[in-house]
């Protein structure tokens, strides 16, 4: 979409100056403080968001049973717990045209983990106001509450830090962080499931409601994994359409709050399968989250593959590049 010019620029042939007319750059002292102040404000944004999740942290581990995850034992499920979606990310990762550098992949799991906090907080006031009501209620809860803050923390974990790097060099790198900050929110996740399930931490606790928890939540970390695999290509794609930018991230949160919004609605059929055909719940969910991760898996999978196969058509051969010598450079 060609960029859209003021009436004067277009009447003038560029002979006339037009700073501070109808074209601006950089030139008075005062032009110098209002870009300084710009960038002030943009990293500073960056800086205060990563210090209340920080905070908002810091009281869950202190206030919550969140505070159990040190103990050895109970980390020992959590990590276990999240194994299938970290094979996921391995899969996604396996995926890319490039290897992206350990320190932004870092990043963007953490920040998937910091961010679960900001969930919490909105997912709690939501269904104290949502699910009360009958019936529909809980539907409304997980479509336009659960949904929609759970994949934008994880897209704002992308966004946040990975994206400016100019290692995020190709759209499929969306899907790649996009994954890993599905792995981070998945892991906060996880270890809030089962340090409540274990409660007081002694050891039939551990033993017992820990290792009941810990598959029924291995289960059903992939499918963050997915979700924010979506959002995440939907943002590269945007990074190289800035003309669509807008629309192009906003389908991709929508795919991936559908999907999410979707499989909380149908979480009561393992329920109900396990009644009707007399069936341990734990199969049925595992049969369950099979088929529905499986379905969406296999979409996103064939989108990755049309991103190779197209990298491949421009003339590559569709393998690995070396990461090379990592560069840290930030785009503005």
């Amino acid at each position: 979409m060609a960029s859209r010019r003021d009436p004067v620029q277009s009447s003038v042939d560029g002979s006339r100056d037009l700073y501070d007319i109808a074209t601006w750059d950089v030139r008075s002292p005062l032009d110098r403080v209002a870009v300084f102040v710009y960038r002030f404000l943009s990293a500073t944004a960056r800086f205060i968001l990563v210090a209340v999740a920080l905070l908002l942290l810091y009281q869950f581990i202190q206030f919550s049973s969140l505070s159990r995850v040190f103990n050895p034992v109970i980390t020992g499920f959590t990590l276990l717990s999240v194994l299938p979606a970290l094979a996921l990310v391995v899969f996604v990762w396996r995926s890319d045209i490039t290897s992206e550098p350990v320190s932004l992949l870092a990043a963007t799991f953490a920040l998937g983990v910091l961010f679960a906090g900001f969930a919490a907080v909105v997912n709690d006031v939501g269904s104290r106001v949502l699910t009360v009501v009958p019936i529909v209620g809980p539907i409304w809860f997980y479509y336009l509450v659960v949904g929609p803050i759970e994949e934008t923390v994880k897209w704002l974990a992308v966004r946040l830090y990975a994206f400016r790097s100019v290692r995020f060099d190709a759209v499929i790198d969306g899907a790649v962080y996009g994954a890993v900050a599905g792995l981070g929110f998945a892991t906060i996740e996880n270890a809030l499931y089962i340090t409540n399930a274990v409660g007081m931490p002694v050891a039939s606790n551990l033993l017992g409601a820990g290792g009941g928890i810990t598959p029924v939540r291995a289960i059903a970390g992939p499918g963050h994994v997915i979700y924010a695999a979506f959002s995440g290509y939907y943002l590269g794609l945007a990074k190289f359409n800035p003309d669509r930018a807008g629309p192009i991230v906003v389908k991709g949160l929508l795919i991936a709050v559908f999907i999410h919004g979707t499989y909380n609605t149908l979480s009561f059929v393992p329920g109900i399968v396990a009644g009707l055909f007399d069936v341990p719940y734990f199969l049925a969910l595992l049969g369950f989250v099979v088929v529905y991760d499986g379905f969406f898996g296999y979409f996103l999978f064939r989108k990755l593959a049309r991103y190779r196969a197209a990298y491949r058509t421009a003339g590559n051969d569709g393998g690995r590049v070396p990461a090379g010598v990592e560069r840290t450079e930030f785009e503005d």
